[in-house]
């Protein structure tokens, strides 16, 4: 019989509110498609998400605790109607209050705040997943100072939580650099960064999988296609909460001339084809 276990998913979220933007919507067309049939892929129905975003990050781990929280429009430039858009989906701050525990528990220092909205690392691809935003979703920051392992670790104590019906997904970027969008010469560095990612997240020991992410600097080109880490770091958690589960990549679409891939961790019984 295959667990209950959810499985983890890393997926790249795309830029900004695209799903509702003509025009640019119909780039991310496999991303779409791949996220609204994620949760065909699913053992059992969420009883939460929790969701790290690269939109959000704080000197400490931190828990959003609001019961209902806000909408947070998070990116600049974009038609009007982008900074109406609703996500009602509950908070679980009975949830939060667990994880909080459970990040002090495996000795990082963790915070609360019961007034982060719903940034569109999170709202964009749960709008696709859970369109009518009806399980609770739950968020945790990055640590500011984007330490590989202390994010790993991070992902390890979260991991029990999947047994719970939680379900854990990192929201980023494979590729996050603002200046190398739409250049002809970002596709061959985010293609050779990709190609060492996928041998990265496939690795079929999981300490080796571990060690490979945390060192993620020594990949081809690894500076030109994450100045900063803040998108490539809820990578890493989802792969600490995988535990010894195997890495896969779910899908890779090609958006703005570089390859954005996500990933799915799970065990191998559990297994089910592609969608």
């Amino acid at each position: 019989m295959p667990s209950n276990r959810l499985p983890v998913y890393f997926v790249s979220h795309g830029g900004g509110p695209w799903p509702f933007i003509d025009g640019i919507r119909e780039q991310y067309a496999a991303t779409e498609r791949a996220l609204r049939a994620l949760p065909d892929r699913l053992p059992a129905r969420p009883a939460a998400v929790l969701v790290i975003s690269g939109h959000w990050e704080a000197p400490a781990f931190t828990v959003s605790t609001a019961a209902r929280p806000p909408m947070l429009y998070d990116y600049f430039g974009f038609p009007p109607h982008t900074y109406h858009l609703q996500y009602p989906a509950p908070g679980a701050p009975a949830l939060a209050a667990r994880v909080h525990e459970r990040i002090a528990a495996a000795g990082l220092a963790a915070g609360e705040d019961a007034q982060r909205g719903f940034d569109h690392g999170t709202f964009i691809p749960l709008g696709l997943m859970f369109p009518d935003a009806d399980v609770p979703v739950l968020m945790v920051s990055l640590r500011d100072d984007y330490d590989p392992a202390a994010h790993l670790r991070l992902g390890q104590a979260l991991a029990p939580l999947r047994d719970e019906g939680v379900l854990i997904i990192g929201s980023g970027l494979t590729y996050h650099n603002m200046r190398g969008f739409n250049r002809d010469a970002s596709t061959p560095v985010a293609e050779a960064f990709q190609r060492w990612l996928d041998q990265a997240v496939t690795q079929p020991d999981a300490a080796r999988r571990n060690a490979l992410l945390a060192d993620w600097q020594r990949a081809p080109d690894a500076r030109l296609v994450h100045p900063r880490e803040d998108h490539l770091m809820p990578l890493l958690v989802a792969a600490g909460a995988a535990g010894n589960d195997a890495g896969r990549t779910l899908f890779v679409d090609r958006v703005m001339k570089v390859p954005m891939a996500s990933y799915e961790f799970r065990q191998a019984v559990d297994c089910q084809g592609d969608r």
